[in-house]
Formats: C-alpha cells, structure tokens, sequence
C-alpha cells in the first residue's frame, strides 16, 4: 500500500511539473527588461512615461513639487527612493549617500517615506536612521499617494530626467542600472 501511494505522489509531481513548461529559463533569468516600452508622451510610471507630478511635504515642513524640482534650472534628473528605514533600504539609501549623491550634485534624491504616516514621524525616523544632513531630502508619503502613483514598493529607485521623464522605475538591486541611467541622463 505504501508502494502505490509513493508511486501516485510521485507521478501527480511529475504531472505537476510537467505543466510548469519552460521552467528553465525562470531559473536562470536574464536580466533584461521584458516590459513593453510605454507609449511617449503618456502619463505613468513605466520607463518613457511622463512622471506623474505630486506635491510632499519633506520633513522640515517644506512643500515639493516633483514638476517645479525637475523644470529647475541646474537639475539634470530626479531620484525617488521608496523606504521603509529597513536594513535593505539603509544599505541601499548608503551605497547612494556615498557614492551616487557625491558624483550627482546635479541630481536631486528624494527618499520618499510612506510608512511612518506623518511629517513629525518622517522626521523622528529620518533623524533616528541618521540621514539628516545625508544629501537625501526626505518626503512624507502619508497617505501613500507617491506609492501608488509610481506603482512603488520598498526599495524601487525612479529615475526622472530634466523634461520629466521617467528613465527607470525599479528595485535597486546592485545600484548598477541606476548608475547607467543617471549617466544616461541629459
């Protein structure tokens, strides 16, 4: 009895992974971007796209208006970095104050906080986590407007370029593609 029901386990995971198909290629991914270009002069968040225009208020209080920051004369592009204050996002956040801030002047950073849900909160973690002063401006997303404009989560790195553009919309990863867009940038 043992003997036929490993035999019937066995077969229905054959049968199982079976109709997974290719299953293959997902297991050594390429790396490249499969998703389809979006149509220029759309609105959205997806690379080609015109940014989706917002107004935050950053953690002194100040209001920002993604359109009047990228339109200023002197700024090249825009980065957004949705975070969480978790461990990945502070080693992504210190790869980016370290070398990509610095090599960037005329690149803007924003670490878009949408989890503490208030200015005065925003401010207490961005002070707690240590970047004040960090060459990131931080902007409380307290009703996760940003978020959802960007279709964000922790830890995508948007790319914005001088005539509002988005040039690249994803998790940071290696910091490699953010590195290539920011040269990239005109």
């Amino acid at each position: 009895m043992a003997s036929v029901s490993r035999s019937c386990l066995s077969l229905i995971i054959v049968f199982l992974l079976g109709g997974c198909g290719n299953m293959m290629n997902d297991l050594y991914p390429s790396g490249d971007n499969k998703v389809p270009p979006a149509l220029p002069g759309t609105t959205g968040p997806a690379m080609g796209q015109n940014a989706p225009d917002f107004t935050l208020s950053d953690t002194l209080g100040n209001s920002v208006t993604l359109s009047s920051v990228v339109t200023n004369t002197g700024v090249r592009g825009v980065v957004l970095y949705f975070t969480m204050w978790c461990p990945v996002c502070d080693t992504h956040m210190s790869a980016m104050r370290s070398g990509f801030i610095p090599q960037n002047p005329d690149v803007r950073f924003f670490a878009v906080d949408y989890v503490s849900g208030s200015v005065s909160a925003a401010r207490a973690a961005e002070i707690a986590n240590g970047y004040e002063g960090s060459g990131f401006i931080v902007l409380a997303d307290i009703h996760q407007t940003v978020l959802g404009l960007y279709q964000a989560t922790m830890g995508i790195t948007v790319v914005i370029d001088k005539n509002g553009v988005v040039r690249m919309n994803e998790d940071f990863k290696d910091g490699t593609r953010l590195q290539a867009a920011l040269a990239a940038l005109p």
